[in-house]
């Protein structure tokens, strides 16, 4: 186990250095995916919700309540 401390300003400078390194996506590219990401969502959501109201309709049926 590691019990070597770090001062702060090391530590800023090592983050930093890191932080540079990261390929960082470009304007476009984080649009694009937030279009999709959110097309998706609907999908997912109008999915769901459909499902849940067939489900629903089933068992008023089966069961014969919520008449």
């Amino acid at each position: 186990m590691a019990s070597k401390t770090t001062n702060p300003f090391v530590f800023l400078q090592q983050v930093r250095s890191e932080t540079a390194k990261v390929t960082w996506p470009s304007r476009r590219e984080t649009m694009i995916s937030t279009v999709m990401v959110l097309a998706f969502a609907v999908i997912a959501m109008v999915f769901f919700f459909t499902a849940d109201q067939l489900m629903g309709f089933a068992v008023e049926q089966i069961l014969g309540i919520g008449r």
